[in-house]
Parts: structure tokens; sequence; C-alpha cells
């Protein structure tokens, strides 16, 4: 079971602009706010935005994108609708992706770091 997971930022408050808007669409509610990171939350599984502890600069992990469930197919067009609306760029739109499964409905966006985020569902609803 996965507990948690991070990406990085270079720009907190830009990350919580975006995040706050975005998240919760899913269930996926703010729980801590600081001046080097953001933790949002469902139940036992936490995922952070963070600046990294290391003091270089946030970079991109190419290949790598967390993906969030949605209930239903109208949660992924609000996901995407709403990451473009706060800064995120659109790396696939809304849609069913029959490669994966004949109902995987999923959007794909880059947050204002270039981090990509997944919403997806199999619901055909």
């Amino acid at each position: 079971m996965i507990h948690h997971v991070s990406v990085g930022t270079n720009d907190v408050g830009r990350a919580r602009r975006f995040y706050d808007a975005v998240l919760p669409i899913l269930g996926i509610l703010p729980m801590r706010h600081a001046d080097t990171g953001l933790d949002y939350g469902s139940g036992q599984f936490l995922f952070s935005v963070e600046t990294p502890v290391d003091g270089r600069p946030a970079t991109v992990g190419n290949g790598s994108h967390v993906a969030f469930a949605a209930g239903r197919r109208a949660m992924v067009d609000q996901f995407h609708a709403a990451a473009l609306a706060h800064g995120g760029t659109s790396d696939g739109a809304p849609g069913l992706r029959p490669e994966y499964d004949p109902n995987y409905y999923g959007a794909f966006v880059r947050d204002p770091d270039g981090n990509k985020i997944e919403a997806v569902t199999y619901s055909a609803k």
C-alpha cells in the first residue's frame, strides 16, 4: 500500500493555487500548507508538493506521473478544466484510452512546475 507520493515545486504559492483548485474535485483535500510544502489527503493516502530538501531546484521526472482516481467521467473533465484554468497545461485531453482498457477514461495535465498528473475512472458515466 502506498502511504504518500511527493512531487517537487519551485514556487509553493503557485503550486498551492493550482492544487487547491484541482485536487478537491477528486475528493483530495488540503491538510497542511507551509512555506516549504503542501499536503493533501484522502483517507490514508497523502499527496505532497515540496521544495527539494537538498536546496536544489525541483525537476520533472521523465516518464513518471501520478494518477488520481475519479468517481465519474465528469470529474475527469472538471479536473482537466480546473487544471488549465489555474496554470496547468494539457498533456492529454479527457477521453477514452482503449489501449489501456475499453472503459479507461482519463485526462493528463502538467502542473505549473511541469509535473505530470492524471485523473482516471473506469466508470461508464
